[in-house]
């Protein structure tokens, strides 16, 4: 396993792009272009980041920053993949963490932010790419692209920084009318079923612990969180991205019911 911050370096370069805000319902909202670089220093011992957005009829807006070691609220995977956010979520204050996958020359982020009532509140896609690349964005995810069977290879790392654990996964989702889906998921010793109520974009599993929906989004993503987080039960939040017909990635993080950050995991599926 790589060290955290050889991992991070999987990140360095440029990336264009753009933020795009969405309502909790997946109305859009704004979209503002970006331009972000990542530049190492010292033989890569410091990176500088520089954040540029471009809001429409605004002045551009700048973030610099610079890092020579990371914090205790971001993990990230080998491939580059990481999360950063609140490491313990409180009914009192706001809440958010970002999630980031990374395929060759593309980028795909997600914001999910919860205000001081723990209510899903805003869902921010970023979609990226190196300055040449001539992999093209994909359309906005179908519910027939994701009913199949998937088979994952899946990778969990802890804040603790305890060895990785690895394990197969299968994921089996059915179309079981017009307006409702069957899921079954099989991970490790664990055996997960659910069904969710289609409602436009958005998928409702209204019979969880906590309301849950996924909503599918472009480029082939999806967010998949809780709309609202409550004491004393467990929740994840998830990104997740369609690369083709036949490949996926998602990435989740994952809190106790204690509301305690516990894990980051990384899953790669394959459509059999």
């Amino acid at each position: 396993m790589l060290n955290q911050w050889d991992c991070f370096l999987k990140n360095l370069g440029t990336w264009e792009g753009s933020f795009t805000n969405f309502s909790p319902t997946g109305e859009q909202l704004q979209d503002t272009p970006s331009n972000l670089l990542l530049e190492g220093f010292n033989q890569n011992e410091t990176v500088k980041l520089t954040l540029t957005r471009y809001p429409e009829n605004e002045p551009q807006k700048v973030l610099n920053l610079e890092f020579s070691s990371l914090n205790k609220s971001i993990l990230f995977l080998e491939n580059g993949a990481f999360s950063q956010g609140s490491i313990q979520w409180s009914p009192v204050s706001e809440f958010g963490a970002e999630l980031g996958l990374i395929n060759g020359d593309r980028r795909l982020r997600l914001v999910q932010m919860y205000n001081k009532q723990s209510q899903l509140q805003t869902i921010t896609l970023i979609r990226e790419k190196a300055p040449h690349s001539l992999t093209p964005e994909r359309p906005t995810l179908t519910v027939d692209q994701l009913v199949g069977e998937w088979e994952g290879q899946v990778t969990t790392i802890y804040p603790d920084l305890r060895g990785p654990d690895t394990y197969k996964s299968h994921l089996q989702i059915q179309k079981e009318s017009d307006n409702y889906l069957s899921q079954k998921l099989t991970f490790g010793d664990r055996l997960i079923t659910s069904t969710a109520r289609l409602d436009g974009s958005i998928f409702k599993f209204e019979h969880s612990p906590l309301p849950v929906q996924i909503l599918m989004l472009p480029d082939g993503a999806s967010c998949n969180c809780p709309l609202i987080i409550k004491p004393r039960t467990p929740f994840v939040l998830e990104l997740g991205w369609l690369l083709n017909p036949n490949q996926r990635q998602r990435l989740i993080r994952s809190y106790s019911d204690k509301g305690e950050w516990t894990s980051l995991t990384l899953v790669q599926e394959n459509k059999i």
